[in-house]
């Protein structure tokens, strides 16, 4: 059993993270096939949106994971998940689906409350997190309000003023949110520190993710 994990920027702790859930949910015997293209997520940066190029890309990866013998794959950058759903029917036509990692995330909050607070650090990662928010909203027939949490600057810094700047921008929603989505799944770390620390419920999303690339390799009979 092989699983393609999908990356367009990493960091040596969001790889382990990933992989300790991954491994956790499928299993230490599993292959992972680690892919990754920083350029894609520069790209999407410099634009703004996804470009056709770096949707292109991306499409690539998820081909030459099937290519390598991938069972299935594990999309890790929300900023390009959208692509991610535009290519499911190819990817089920072959029979390697493509899982999102923050897609049951942001269906969790839902069940959760109406009042869904979306921290990021990249408003290319905001929007498309705030898009899949409202898509599974309405699939549960439930209506919710949405409130911003974009870090400004905080890209890039190390844990310990990231985790500051996190916590004072989590604190800005006390009141006002129900839970809080950590659109980035590099934020993990700071999950229940958060939570701990505004009485908030926070997510985030890699152990969603493995927990859904499990299911989707159950599927398939494959667990």
């Amino acid at each position: 059993m092989k699983a393609a994990l999908v990356y367009t920027s990493t960091t040596p702790e969001l790889i382990e993270l990933v992989e300790r859930e991954v491994r956790k949910n499928i299993g230490e015997e599993a292959e992972l096939l680690s892919l990754q293209d920083p350029g894609i997520l520069q790209a999407v940066r410099d634009a703004g949106y996804v470009t056709a190029a770096a949707g292109a890309k991306l499409i690539g990866m998820y081909m030459d994971a099937i290519g390598q013998g991938a069972d299935a794959i594990l999309n890790i950058c929300s900023s390009v998940g959208e692509v991610a759903d535009a290519a499911q029917d190819a990817a089920d036509y072959l029979g390697v689906p493509i899982v999102r990692i923050d897609e049951e995330m942001c269906r969790e909050a839902v069940r959760m409350g109406s009042r869904i607070a979306v921290l990021a650090t990249l408003p290319t990662t905001l929007a498309p997190t705030k898009n899949t928010v409202l898509r599974v909203a309405r699939e549960l027939g439930r209506h919710v309000t949405l409130v911003d949490g974009l870090i400004d600057g905080a890209f890039g810094l190390d844990q310990d003023r990231f985790r500051a700047l996190l916590l004072e921008k989590a604190l800005e929603m006390k009141g006002r949110a129900d839970v809080i989505l950590l659109a980035q799944g590099s934020m993990a770390y700071v999950e229940e520190y958060l939570t701990e620390n505004t009485g908030i419920p926070t997510l985030s999303s890699p152990r969603f993710g493995a927990v859904e690339l499990k299911k989707a390799l159950a599927r398939k009979g494959l667990l």
